[in-house]
């Protein structure tokens, strides 16, 4: 074992002493990865706000359109006809026909009233129509509801089987 201790020994090499002590980064180095990473923050946040502009609008029209749908099933369950009133640029009320006397009178009963705003933040919602969902499942008053904001502008149309679609 001694013989192998003197290779080993001669082998090992010396690191020069300007390596040593080196640890961390300059200010300079720093302050170059500091501003790539604002100079890219910067070029990103258009494309973001643009993106969520988009995502809004998406939403809102889904959410127009799942409650479109649970008033034309609410019509066929319980046998009676739901109005859809668009009060407002962003506001509409869903009204049943609770006393069965064939009008659905401005949110007679059980009514709900949405805020399109409330969940989706600039969105103006406008309707030609106030559309009438039938116990058949038909649809009268036909509607086309536009949603809209910055990144454009989204359309629901309800044909008079009922049929319910965004475009």
């Amino acid at each position: 074992f001694p013989l192998q201790a003197k290779i080993f020994d001669h082998e090992k090499k010396r690191i020069p002493s300007n390596y040593v002590n080196i640890a961390g980064l300059t200010l300079i180095e720093l302050i170059m990865a500091i501003s790539i990473v604002s100079v890219l923050t910067t070029l990103a946040i258009p494309n973001v706000l643009s993106e969520i502009s988009k995502y809004r609008l998406n939403g809102a029209a889904q959410q127009v359109f799942v409650d479109l749908m649970s008033a034309r099933m609410k019509a066929v369950s319980h046998n009676r006809k739901v109005k859809i009133f668009f009060t407002g640029d962003h506001q509409y009320k869903i009204c049943q026909d609770t006393n069965n006397d064939g009008t659905v009178d401005d949110c007679e009963g059980n009514s709900r009233i949405i805020n399109i705003q409330d969940n989706y933040k600039g969105i103006t919602i406008n309707s030609n129509n106030n559309p009438i969902f039938h116990p058949r499942g038909n649809a009268s008053n036909l509607a086309t509801i536009n949603l809209t904001n910055s990144s454009g502008t989204k359309n629901i149309t309800i044909a008079i089987t009922g049929r319910i679609q965004i475009s």
